[in-house]
């Protein structure tokens, strides 16, 4: 009876952290940071003007809640062919002399997810609008949003449970380059769990590591730049 009392809150605990980490990624929460918000006061231009991008994921992405870790090997987004998703705007919008530049961004794909866990199964799927915000600084911000709803991991096997995100503002940094770099350290995401017995439904937050090559699909050898 111990055993199985021990292995009961194992897969609990084992299971929050899991669906807390649904609120990714990066891909990919939490409001931005005062620190974010100052840095919004200098002027800001994303170059090459009109051209799009893609982001791949460099490394693994990684999701965590307390002892739980999920790592998805596979995480990108593309331009979707048609629309603003994935483009950097046009001149002049290219360009704010007193704030961020932003778009929207194609929702990012992960797949090929595991977790720590042994007999649970990991599946993430997202949809909507999502943006980002990137301001001139040092470093250079990349606050990525996510709408509510906008990204939904399922677990099956051990637990049956799903974890939705709610809207959010992830922070991260950018550096300029061809290809540019998107980083993601630690970063808080929200998160509403559900399910059967045993679903952690009083876990509310996650945390997101990961790292983007971002190269410009429009003319590839050039580089994407961010400056003053």
């Amino acid at each position: 009876m111990t055993n199985r009392t021990h292995r009961s809150r194992v897969l609990t605990t084992s299971a929050a952290g899991v669906a807390a980490a649904a609120a990714i990624a990066l891909s990919l929460a939490g409001t931005a940071t005062a620190e974010s918000s100052a840095r919004a006061a200098g002027s800001t231009t994303v170059s090459p003007a009109g051209h799009y991008f893609a982001a791949k994921q460099s490394g693994d992405v990684v999701l965590k809640a307390g002892p739980l870790t999920v790592t998805c090997a596979v995480s990108t987004s593309q331009p979707t062919g048609s629309g603003t998703a994935n483009q950097i705007p046009a001149a002049p919008n290219n360009t704010n002399a007193s704030g961020p530049v932003s778009g929207t961004i194609s929702a990012p794909t992960f797949e090929s997810c595991t977790s720590n866990v042994p007999g649970l199964n990991v599946s993430i799927a997202t949809s909507g609008t999502w943006g980002i915000s990137i301001q001139h600084g040092a470093p250079i911000t990349a606050n990525l949003s996510t709408p509510s709803g906008g990204l939904v991991m399922s677990l099956t096997g051990a637990l049956t449970c799903t974890g939705t995100s709610g809207a959010a503002n992830v922070g991260g940094t950018w550096t300029n380059g061809a290809p540019a770099k998107l980083a993601y350290a630690e970063s808080s995401v929200p998160v509403t769990i559900t399910g059967g017995a045993g679903c952690p439904t009083d876990i509310t937050s996650a945390t997101l590591s990961a790292a983007y090559d971002v190269s410009d699909v429009t003319d590839p050898a050039t580089a994407l730049t961010v400056t003053a």
